[in-house]
């Protein structure tokens, strides 16, 4: 792990770290966090590809793309994406590919990790302590608890910031001259793939709420879906919209054109 840290690159980090604050900045339902982190890695990238218009522009596509963490784990990430995206600039030893797969495999596991700890934990345990002092009128409960639950989420996020990068670098020049950059790669791919997967399933349903009747018997469209494939229409409308996607549609009008149609459906009682 590399310990010492340049001026410069200590510099970065710390812009990194003040502007990941915004994270939240332009939460959408298309890419939720995507557009706060690429606001968070503008200088970083600006710094990686200052001389190269094109592969900065691909850069800063490659973090405006669907990203989802708590806000202090993701700290990892950010350090991590830096360290790949100097390497990609000034070695060539990883691609585009690579640093989103990585990227993508992460954010999943180390929210789950952060909700756990800090959401679950800390802040239980620092609204305990804030309530016991609040409810004999003492103001210090309300700072207490901003301090051990804001204090300590800041205080992880720049630790990991700096452990994500000083790790990625190193991880990256071994893995390059270990030749087992395209196993990571492919495992990378192959996590990143598993957890979209593990997404769709969670955040996207789409259940009818149709029913008909046969002989007398009543009978439930969504069960007879069900057992065929359980969440057949959420996977085919998450197909669909991808492939619209990839033919150019602008993703806000399809967010549109699909909330105006469940309006339309489920005032028929199809949904």
């Amino acid at each position: 792990m590399k310990n010492t840290l340049t001026k410069q690159e200590n510099k970065m980090i710390n812009r990194i770290f003040w502007r990941s604050g915004l994270l939240f900045g332009s939460f959408n339902s298309v890419k939720m966090q995507g557009q706060g982190f690429a606001y968070t890695m503008i200088p970083a990238i600006n710094e990686c590809y200052k001389d190269d218009e094109k592969e900065r522009t691909e850069a800063l596509k490659r973090s405006n793309e669907f990203f989802n963490c708590h806000s202090s784990m993701a700290g990892f990430i950010y350090g991590l994406v830096y360290a790949m995206e100097r390497d990609k600039a000034q070695k060539k030893s990883v691609d585009g590919a690579t640093i989103t797969n990585v990227k993508t495999a992460l954010m999943g596991p180390l929210a789950g990790i952060g909700d756990s700890l800090f959401f679950n934990t800390i802040r239980v345990i620092a609204a305990s302590i804030g309530i016991s002092l609040c409810t004999t009128g003492n103001l210090a409960g309300v700072l207490l608890f901003m301090l051990l639950y804001g204090g300590t989420s800041l205080l992880v996020k720049y630790i990991l910031i700096r452990s994500g990068y000083s790790l990625g670098s190193t991880f990256i020049e071994r893995v390059f001259n270990s030749g087992l950059l395209e196993i990571v790669t492919k495992a990378a791919s192959t996590l990143g793939l598993v957890m979209v997967g593990a997404m769709v399933a969670s955040m996207v349903s789409v259940k009818l709420g149709l029913t008909w009747t046969f002989g007398g018997t009543e009978v439930v469209i969504q069960d007879v879906l069900d057992s065929i494939m359980p969440g057949i229409l959420s996977l085919a409308v998450t197909f669909g919209v991808v492939k619209l996607l990839k033919k150019g549609y602008n993703a806000a009008v399809l967010v549109t054109g699909l909330l105006v149609a469940c309006i339309i459906l489920a005032a028929f009682g199809i949904f």
